[in-house]
Order: C-alpha cells, then sequence, then structure tokens
C-alpha cells in the first residue's frame, strides 16, 4: 500500500504540490501520490484581498479549498440581519464539509489569503474511495467540533481580558504555521470584528487590549501588529490550562 506521507520529493508526486504549505498538514496529507495526480489535474490556487467572499451562506457548494496563507472568517447571519463570527480558518485547514448541497456560513478571507480551490464532485468522488482520506476529514470535523467546544467555555466563563488573551493567543499559534517565530503578528480582524468575536464592545476589547500592553504581556505597534515577549505568560492571563 502506498504511505501517503512519503517525501515531499517523491518524483510520483505532482511537482504542484511538492512544495505546498497544506501538503502534509491539511487534507492532502491523507493522499497517495495518485490521488494527488487525479485532484491535481483540477485544482486552482487563487489569491485573495481581504474582505474577498469565498463562500456565501445557503449558496449551492461547487468546490472546496485548502486554506494555504492567511486568515477566512466564518460568520452566520441571522434571521433579522445580524451578523456573528463563528469561528476563524488557518492553514491548511479545510474549507467545506464534504457531501453538503448548500453552506450554512459565509466564509470570507479576513487576511490576504491564498487558497487552492478543487471542484466538490472530484473531491467527493475520492473521498467516496479512500476511507484514510474520508478518516482525515472526519478528524478535522471533530477537531473543530472540539475548537467550539473549547470557544464556548472562553465566551460562557472567562473574564474580559482572558478573552481577549485568548483571543490573542489563538492567533499566535495559528496564524502563521510556516512561521517559526509565533510571537509576532499582525492581528487578522479590525477590534469591531474581536468584539463580535468575543461578544464584547469595542471599548472592552480596546481597554483590555491596553492593560495587556500595560502590564507588558504584549506590545502593539501601528495599532494592529503584536510582539508577545512570553508566550507563557500569555497563555497564563488568557486563563489555558496545560
Amino acid at each position: 500500500m502506498d504511505n501517503p506521507r512519503r517525501d515531499i520529493h517523491n518524483s510520483e508526486i505532482p511537482v504542484v504540490c511538492r512544495a505546498c504549505e497544506a501538503r502534509h498538514g491539511g487534507v492532502c496529507g491523507a493522499m497517495n501520490p495518485q490521488q494527488l495526480t487525479e485532484l491535481s489535474k483540477y485544482t486552482t490556487r487563487k489569491k485573495l484581498s481581504s474582505g474577498a467572499e469565498l463562500q456565501g451562506q445557503g449558496e449551492k457548494i461547487a468546490s472546496y479549498a485548502n486554506i494555504l496563507k492567511g486568515v477566512v472568517k466564518l460568520t452566520k447571519m441571522l434571521s433579522d440581519g445580524r451578523q456573528q463570527i463563528v469561528g476563524l480558518q488557518f492553514a491548511p485547514d479545510f474549507l467545506g464539509r464534504p457531501f453538503s448541497t448548500e453552506s450554512t456560513l459565509t466564509a470570507e478571507a479576513a487576511t490576504e489569503s491564498e487558497i487552492c480551490s478543487m471542484p466538490k464532485a472530484v473531491l467527493d468522488r475520492l473521498v467516496a474511495g479512500s476511507p484514510e482520506l474520508e478518516h482525515r476529514l472526519h478528524n478535522q470535523a471533530l477537531a473543530e467540533l472540539d475548537g467550539a467546544r473549547d470557544w464556548m467555555l472562553t465566551l460562557g466563563r472567562k473574564t474580559a481580558q482572558e478573552k481577549v488573551a485568548s483571543f490573542l493567543y489563538m492567533i499566535a499559534t495559528h496564524f502563521d504555521p510556516e512561521s517559526v517565530d509565533e510571537s509576532s503578528f499582525d492581528l487578522p480582524l479590525s477590534r469591531a470584528d474581536i468584539a463580535d468575536f468575543l461578544g464584547l464592545t469595542i471599548e472592552t476589547v480596546s481597554r483590555q487590549m491596553t492593560k495587556l500592553r500595560a502590564d507588558g504581556v504584549i506590545q502593539v505597534e501601528n495599532n494592529r501588529h503584536v510582539s508577545v515577549p512570553d508566550m507563557d505568560r500569555l497563555a497564563e492571563v488568557a486563563g489555558m490550562d496545560f
């Protein structure tokens, strides 16, 4: 049986996949060279500007995507027109729900991003014939469920300072998986979006950011660039268990 985690320079693996950021961490890591070759015939790499919509709530699903760079914001619209940010996805996350026909969320690039887009029909066919690929997608869905439950705890039980610190820790540890320095990053969301995501007011978010900066937990430049001198201290302030 082919090992899907062969050396990335294996000649059987399509050239376009060998240097792909999501090759091993994303759903493609569960594919053997033959499956990758088949999928690569239909994939398209796309660069997205901040604010670009990938999928609208209620739209028919025609494609999926691997996130290669950047942050994707997931929102859900209520019946009265209000929107709520319900999640963030980072490289090398898989964007989409195999075998679903209609999107239940709106997916929008929160930062300049890059994705590898693939037709729904092609991936659904590959998943149907590969238990290992189906297992990888199932595990990601479970990981997202665990993350959602952890975030429910953050929103329901943590203080305002712990919420803001938890958000900053999540961004620091997920924003750029290729970076060796997770302690310096640009905020992918505006203060208004952070407030929406955390269930706080903009004023509270700004106040807590100021307090974290005054306490030396973070450093902020140009209102968007954040540096974290001590990640363990940030995690402690966030009330995280290890």
